[in-house]
Protein backbone atom coordinates (compact mmCIF):
# COMPACT_ATOMS: atom_id res chain seq x y z
CA UNK A 1 0.00 0.00 0.00
CA UNK A 2 2.56 2.03 -0.94
CA UNK A 3 0.92 4.95 -1.75
CA UNK A 4 2.56 8.41 -0.23
CA UNK A 5 -0.61 10.76 0.97
CA UNK A 6 -2.77 13.21 2.66
CA UNK A 7 -5.66 13.60 3.92
CA UNK A 8 -5.15 17.79 3.95
CA UNK A 9 -6.83 19.69 1.51
CA UNK A 10 -3.93 21.98 0.30
CA UNK A 11 -1.75 19.86 -1.41
CA UNK A 12 -0.54 19.85 -4.53
CA UNK A 13 0.08 16.92 -7.33
CA UNK A 14 3.23 17.35 -9.56
CA UNK A 15 4.15 14.90 -12.39
CA UNK A 16 7.66 13.43 -13.30
CA UNK A 17 6.59 13.47 -17.00
CA UNK A 18 5.41 17.51 -16.63
CA UNK A 19 9.22 18.15 -15.40
CA UNK A 20 10.83 16.33 -17.90
CA UNK A 21 8.44 17.82 -20.61
CA UNK A 22 9.82 21.33 -19.94
CA UNK A 23 13.42 20.20 -20.57
CA UNK A 24 13.41 16.69 -22.79
CA UNK A 25 17.67 16.96 -23.01
CA UNK A 26 17.74 16.96 -18.94
CA UNK A 27 21.52 16.49 -17.76
CA UNK A 28 20.66 17.60 -14.15
CA UNK A 29 18.22 16.41 -11.71
CA UNK A 30 16.05 18.61 -10.46
CA UNK A 31 16.67 20.09 -6.66
CA UNK A 32 13.35 18.86 -4.91
CA UNK A 33 14.75 15.11 -6.46
CA UNK A 34 17.76 14.59 -5.22
CA UNK A 35 18.09 12.15 -2.12
CA UNK A 36 21.10 13.01 -0.41
CA UNK A 37 19.19 11.29 2.65
CA UNK A 38 19.56 8.07 1.38
CA UNK A 39 21.64 4.84 1.39
CA UNK A 40 24.47 4.78 -1.52
CA UNK A 41 23.06 2.55 -4.37
CA UNK A 42 24.13 -0.69 -4.52
CA UNK A 43 27.47 -1.87 -5.64
CA UNK A 44 28.93 -5.57 -6.20
CA UNK A 45 27.95 -8.54 -7.84
CA UNK A 46 27.55 -11.31 -5.38
CA UNK A 47 24.19 -11.22 -3.69
CA UNK A 48 22.32 -14.19 -1.91
CA UNK A 49 19.74 -15.36 -4.38
CA UNK A 50 16.13 -14.79 -3.15
CA UNK A 51 13.93 -17.55 -2.22
CA UNK A 52 11.59 -18.91 -4.39
CA UNK A 53 7.79 -20.56 -3.29
CA UNK A 54 6.03 -23.59 -6.23
CA UNK A 55 2.55 -22.78 -6.10
CA UNK A 56 2.31 -26.18 -7.59
CA UNK A 57 3.99 -27.86 -4.52
CA UNK A 58 1.94 -25.75 -2.46
CA UNK A 59 -1.16 -27.53 -4.21
CA UNK A 60 0.14 -31.13 -4.06
CA UNK A 61 -0.83 -33.33 -1.06
CA UNK A 62 2.64 -35.21 -1.52
CA UNK A 63 4.52 -31.80 -1.07
CA UNK A 64 2.36 -29.08 0.46
CA UNK A 65 3.48 -29.46 4.16
CA UNK A 66 7.11 -28.82 3.46
CA UNK A 67 6.39 -26.48 0.76
CA UNK A 68 4.26 -24.81 4.03
CA UNK A 69 7.06 -24.80 5.89
CA UNK A 70 9.36 -23.25 3.33
CA UNK A 71 7.14 -20.57 3.33
CA UNK A 72 7.46 -19.77 7.05
CA UNK A 73 10.66 -19.79 6.95
CA UNK A 74 11.06 -17.08 4.59
CA UNK A 75 8.31 -15.15 5.83
CA UNK A 76 10.70 -14.85 8.84
CA UNK A 77 13.62 -14.71 7.49
CA UNK A 78 13.42 -12.73 4.20
CA UNK A 79 9.66 -11.62 4.06
CA UNK A 80 9.99 -11.49 0.44
CA UNK A 81 9.82 -14.41 -2.11
CA UNK A 82 9.46 -14.83 -6.22
CA UNK A 83 6.50 -17.15 -6.52
CA UNK A 84 6.92 -19.64 -9.28
CA UNK A 85 3.96 -22.38 -11.11
CA UNK A 86 1.27 -19.42 -9.93
CA UNK A 87 -1.32 -20.26 -12.82
CA UNK A 88 -1.64 -17.01 -14.27
CA UNK A 89 -2.20 -17.49 -18.03
CA UNK A 90 1.18 -15.59 -19.70
CA UNK A 91 -1.29 -14.29 -22.33
CA UNK A 92 -3.36 -12.51 -19.55
CA UNK A 93 0.21 -11.25 -18.13
CA UNK A 94 1.06 -10.22 -22.08
CA UNK A 95 -2.33 -8.68 -22.23
CA UNK A 96 -1.82 -6.61 -19.35
CA UNK A 97 1.53 -5.53 -19.91
CA UNK A 98 0.72 -4.01 -23.47
CA UNK A 99 -2.34 -2.45 -21.89
CA UNK A 100 -0.04 -0.61 -18.59
CA UNK A 101 2.61 0.24 -21.50
CA UNK A 102 -0.42 2.22 -23.50
CA UNK A 103 -1.74 3.87 -20.75
CA UNK A 104 1.32 5.46 -19.74
CA UNK A 105 2.46 6.72 -23.84
CA UNK A 106 -1.30 8.61 -23.77
CA UNK A 107 -0.58 12.34 -23.65
CA UNK A 108 0.22 13.55 -20.49
CA UNK A 109 -3.40 15.94 -20.54
CA UNK A 110 -4.98 12.45 -20.84
CA UNK A 111 -3.48 11.19 -17.82
CA UNK A 112 -3.87 14.04 -15.67
CA UNK A 113 -7.66 13.31 -15.77
CA UNK A 114 -6.74 10.50 -13.76
CA UNK A 115 -4.89 12.99 -10.93
CA UNK A 116 -5.05 13.07 -7.23
CA UNK A 117 -7.69 15.30 -6.23
CA UNK A 118 -7.35 17.57 -3.52
CA UNK A 119 -7.97 15.90 0.05
CA UNK A 120 -7.36 12.36 -1.66
CA UNK A 121 -4.38 9.80 -1.79
CA UNK A 122 -6.16 8.14 -4.98
CA UNK A 123 -5.40 9.06 -8.36
CA UNK A 124 -2.26 9.40 -10.58
CA UNK A 125 0.60 11.70 -10.00
CA UNK A 126 2.96 12.92 -6.93
CA UNK A 127 1.58 14.51 -4.01
CA UNK A 128 3.45 17.13 -2.39
CA UNK A 129 2.72 18.20 0.93
CA UNK A 130 4.96 20.97 1.71
CA UNK A 131 8.20 22.87 -0.26
CA UNK A 132 10.87 21.04 0.92
CA UNK A 133 9.45 17.77 0.53
CA UNK A 134 12.25 15.38 -1.83
CA UNK A 135 10.54 13.44 -4.96
CA UNK A 136 10.32 10.19 -6.03
CA UNK A 137 11.57 9.71 -9.41
CA UNK A 138 8.39 8.30 -10.63
CA UNK A 139 4.40 8.22 -11.16
CA UNK A 140 1.94 6.13 -10.28
CA UNK A 141 -1.38 5.72 -10.12
CA UNK A 142 -3.19 4.30 -6.79
CA UNK A 143 -6.61 3.19 -6.73
CA UNK A 144 -8.45 1.34 -4.13
CA UNK A 145 -9.92 -1.33 -6.16
CA UNK A 146 -12.27 -3.30 -3.55
CA UNK A 147 -14.47 -3.57 -2.28
CA UNK A 148 -16.20 -2.40 -5.68
CA UNK A 149 -18.79 -0.11 -4.22
CA UNK A 150 -15.19 1.64 -2.38
CA UNK A 151 -13.80 2.41 -5.87
CA UNK A 152 -13.85 6.29 -7.09
CA UNK A 153 -16.35 6.55 -10.34
CA UNK A 154 -13.41 8.71 -11.80
CA UNK A 155 -11.09 6.42 -11.40
CA UNK A 156 -11.19 2.73 -12.32
CA UNK A 157 -14.11 2.92 -14.23
CA UNK A 158 -12.99 5.71 -16.16
CA UNK A 159 -9.95 3.81 -17.45
CA UNK A 160 -9.51 3.04 -21.22
CA UNK A 161 -12.18 -0.06 -21.43
CA UNK A 162 -9.48 -3.02 -22.64
CA UNK A 163 -7.39 -2.08 -19.90
CA UNK A 164 -10.17 -2.03 -17.21
CA UNK A 165 -11.06 -5.07 -18.39
CA UNK A 166 -7.68 -6.67 -18.36
CA UNK A 167 -7.35 -5.24 -14.92
CA UNK A 168 -10.13 -7.01 -13.64
CA UNK A 169 -9.43 -10.31 -14.91
CA UNK A 170 -6.19 -10.30 -13.44
CA UNK A 171 -7.81 -8.88 -9.95
CA UNK A 172 -9.60 -11.99 -10.33
CA UNK A 173 -7.03 -14.42 -10.43
CA UNK A 174 -5.18 -12.43 -8.19
CA UNK A 175 -7.48 -12.35 -5.37
CA UNK A 176 -7.93 -16.20 -5.64
CA UNK A 177 -3.72 -16.27 -5.50
CA UNK A 178 -3.51 -14.23 -2.50
CA UNK A 179 -6.49 -15.67 -0.67
CA UNK A 180 -4.66 -18.73 -0.85
CA UNK A 181 -1.33 -17.91 0.16
CA UNK A 182 -2.70 -15.97 2.80
CA UNK A 183 -4.86 -19.26 4.10
CA UNK A 184 -1.04 -21.28 3.75
CA UNK A 185 0.65 -18.56 6.25
CA UNK A 186 -2.28 -18.68 9.21
CA UNK A 187 -2.00 -22.37 8.89
CA UNK A 188 1.87 -22.06 9.59
CA UNK A 189 0.72 -19.90 11.99
CA UNK A 190 -1.76 -22.35 13.62
CA UNK A 191 -4.61 -19.65 13.00
CA UNK A 192 -7.82 -20.91 12.30
CA UNK A 193 -8.50 -20.81 8.18
CA UNK A 194 -12.27 -19.27 9.66
CA UNK A 195 -9.99 -16.04 11.00
CA UNK A 196 -8.36 -15.84 8.14
CA UNK A 197 -11.57 -15.56 5.80
CA UNK A 198 -13.46 -13.15 7.87
CA UNK A 199 -9.82 -11.34 7.72
CA UNK A 200 -9.36 -10.91 4.45
CA UNK A 201 -11.58 -12.69 1.94
CA UNK A 202 -13.27 -9.21 0.12
CA UNK A 203 -11.08 -7.19 2.42
CA UNK A 204 -9.40 -3.68 0.85
CA UNK A 205 -7.58 -4.09 -2.21
CA UNK A 206 -5.86 -1.41 -3.55
CA UNK A 207 -3.28 -1.33 -6.82
CA UNK A 208 -0.30 0.55 -7.55
CA UNK A 209 1.03 1.27 -11.23
CA UNK A 210 4.15 2.75 -10.99
CA UNK A 211 5.95 4.07 -14.47
CA UNK A 212 9.76 5.28 -13.76
CA UNK A 213 11.42 7.11 -16.08
CA UNK A 214 15.19 7.15 -16.91
CA UNK A 215 17.10 9.38 -15.17
CA UNK A 216 20.39 11.74 -15.97
CA UNK A 217 21.75 11.00 -12.88
CA UNK A 218 20.02 7.60 -11.33
CA UNK A 219 22.83 7.90 -8.23
CA UNK A 220 21.32 10.50 -6.88
CA UNK A 221 17.21 9.96 -6.83
CA UNK A 222 15.00 7.23 -5.54
CA UNK A 223 12.56 5.40 -7.91
CA UNK A 224 10.46 5.17 -4.32
CA UNK A 225 11.81 5.77 -0.60
CA UNK A 226 12.78 3.15 1.09
CA UNK A 227 9.33 1.77 3.64
CA UNK A 228 7.24 -1.29 4.10
CA UNK A 229 4.03 -1.80 2.94
CA UNK A 230 0.86 -1.30 5.49
CA UNK A 231 -0.37 -4.16 3.72
CA UNK A 232 -1.21 -8.31 4.43
CA UNK A 233 0.64 -8.90 1.53
CA UNK A 234 1.54 -7.67 -1.70
CA UNK A 235 2.03 -9.03 -5.16
CA UNK A 236 4.27 -6.96 -7.80
CA UNK A 237 4.75 -7.49 -11.60
CA UNK A 238 7.34 -6.09 -12.79
CA UNK A 239 5.73 -5.17 -16.35
CA UNK A 240 8.67 -4.72 -18.68
CA UNK A 241 11.67 -6.51 -17.66
CA UNK A 242 13.53 -3.79 -16.58
CA UNK A 243 15.09 -4.48 -12.77
CA UNK A 244 14.88 -1.58 -9.65
CA UNK A 245 13.51 -3.10 -6.78
CA UNK A 246 15.89 -3.93 -3.98
CA UNK A 247 15.19 -4.86 0.00
CA UNK A 248 16.98 -4.70 2.75
CA UNK A 249 18.36 -7.80 4.62
CA UNK A 250 20.52 -8.02 7.56
CA UNK A 251 21.14 -4.03 7.01
CA UNK A 252 22.23 -4.56 3.80
CA UNK A 253 20.56 -3.56 0.17
CA UNK A 254 19.90 -6.47 -1.84
CA UNK A 255 18.65 -6.24 -5.67
CA UNK A 256 15.82 -8.50 -6.79
CA UNK A 257 16.27 -10.09 -9.97
CA UNK A 258 13.29 -11.30 -11.19
CA UNK A 259 12.52 -14.67 -12.06
CA UNK A 260 10.69 -14.81 -15.58
CA UNK A 261 7.13 -15.29 -15.68
CA UNK A 262 7.61 -15.22 -11.45
CA UNK A 263 5.83 -13.00 -9.11
CA UNK A 264 7.83 -11.05 -6.33
CA UNK A 265 5.27 -11.42 -3.09
CA UNK A 266 6.23 -9.68 0.37
CA UNK A 267 4.76 -9.63 3.71
CA UNK A 268 3.54 -5.86 4.91
CA UNK A 269 3.39 -4.80 8.10
CA UNK A 270 -0.61 -6.32 8.89
CA UNK A 271 1.03 -9.21 8.73
CA UNK A 272 3.99 -8.88 11.02
CA UNK A 273 1.38 -7.66 13.34
CA UNK A 274 -0.61 -10.45 12.83
CA UNK A 275 2.10 -12.71 13.33
CA UNK A 276 2.95 -10.87 16.58
CA UNK A 277 6.16 -10.45 15.07
CA UNK A 278 7.02 -13.50 13.38
CA UNK A 279 6.69 -12.43 10.20
CA UNK A 280 9.15 -9.59 8.61
CA UNK A 281 7.63 -6.77 6.82
CA UNK A 282 10.26 -6.43 4.80
CA UNK A 283 11.48 -2.70 3.79
CA UNK A 284 12.33 -1.89 0.05
CA UNK A 285 13.00 0.62 -2.34
CA UNK A 286 13.32 1.13 -6.33
CA UNK A 287 16.20 2.33 -8.23
CA UNK A 288 16.14 3.81 -11.42
CA UNK A 289 18.53 3.87 -14.84
CA UNK A 290 19.91 6.01 -17.47
CA UNK A 291 19.00 4.08 -20.44
CA UNK A 292 15.13 2.85 -19.79
CA UNK A 293 11.75 3.38 -18.16
CA UNK A 294 10.47 0.75 -15.24
CA UNK A 295 6.90 -0.02 -15.25
CA UNK A 296 5.61 -2.47 -12.69
CA UNK A 297 2.00 -3.13 -11.17
CA UNK A 298 1.35 -3.99 -7.51
CA UNK A 299 -1.28 -5.55 -5.59
CA UNK A 300 -1.94 -5.11 -1.87
CA UNK A 301 -4.05 -7.32 -0.43
CA UNK A 302 -5.49 -6.08 3.14
CA UNK A 303 -8.42 -7.12 5.59
CA UNK A 304 -11.84 -5.55 5.49
CA UNK A 305 -12.01 -2.46 6.78
CA UNK A 306 -14.35 -2.87 9.15
CA UNK A 307 -11.85 -5.36 10.44
CA UNK A 308 -9.40 -4.99 13.72
CA UNK A 309 -5.60 -5.23 12.84
CA UNK A 310 -3.71 -6.83 15.55
CA UNK A 311 -1.82 -9.83 16.43
CA UNK A 312 -4.14 -13.04 16.41
CA UNK A 313 -5.94 -13.87 19.61
CA UNK A 314 -4.75 -17.56 19.40
CA UNK A 315 -1.16 -17.28 19.28
CA UNK A 316 -0.87 -14.94 22.72
CA UNK A 317 -0.40 -16.20 25.51
CA UNK A 318 1.78 -15.27 28.76
CA UNK A 319 4.79 -16.11 27.29
CA UNK A 320 3.76 -14.72 23.94
CA UNK A 321 2.27 -11.29 24.72
CA UNK A 322 1.15 -8.72 22.06
CA UNK A 323 3.50 -6.92 20.83
CA UNK A 324 1.27 -4.37 18.53
CA UNK A 325 -1.96 -2.53 19.48
CA UNK A 326 -5.04 -3.10 18.10
CA UNK A 327 -6.62 -0.86 15.99
CA UNK A 328 -9.46 -0.86 13.03
CA UNK A 329 -8.32 -1.19 9.56
CA UNK A 330 -10.46 1.89 8.46
CA UNK A 331 -8.20 4.15 10.72
CA UNK A 332 -5.28 2.16 10.25
CA UNK A 333 -5.33 3.03 6.56
CA UNK A 334 -6.01 6.52 7.42
CA UNK A 335 -3.52 6.72 9.59
CA UNK A 336 -1.14 5.07 7.36
CA UNK A 337 -1.68 7.62 4.43
CA UNK A 338 -1.45 10.75 6.69
CA UNK A 339 2.11 10.13 7.03
CA UNK A 340 5.33 9.94 5.05
CA UNK A 341 7.01 7.00 3.90
CA UNK A 342 9.97 6.20 6.12
CA UNK A 343 11.43 3.02 6.39
CA UNK A 344 9.40 1.09 8.80
CA UNK A 345 7.99 3.74 11.14
CA UNK A 346 4.21 3.38 10.43
CA UNK A 347 4.81 -0.04 12.09
CA UNK A 348 6.82 1.12 14.94
CA UNK A 349 4.04 3.58 15.79
CA UNK A 350 2.01 0.61 16.50
CA UNK A 351 4.29 -1.35 18.25
CA UNK A 352 3.79 -1.55 22.38
CA UNK A 353 6.70 -0.02 24.28
CA UNK A 354 7.96 -1.65 26.86
CA UNK A 355 10.54 -0.75 29.69
CA UNK A 356 13.44 -1.10 27.50
CA UNK A 357 12.49 -0.16 24.39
Amino acid sequence: MAATGSTSSDHLVLSIEEELAKDPQIKVVPERYVRVDQDPPVVGTLFPAIPTVDMKKLASVETKDFEVEKLQTICMEWGLFQLVNHGVSSSLLEKLNHEIEEFFKLPLEEKMKFKVRPGDVEGYGTIVRSDDQRLDWGDRVYMIINPTHRRKPYLFPELPSSFRETMESYLKELQKLAMTLLEHLGKALMIEMKEMKELFEDGMQSTRITYYPPCPQPEQVMGITPHSDATGITILHQVNGVEGLQIKKDGVWIPVNFLPDAFVVNAGDVLEILSNGLYNSVEHRVAVNTMKERISVALFFNPKFEAEVGPATTLLNPNNPPLFRRVGMEKYVEDFFSRRLNGRTYLEHLRIKTEGN
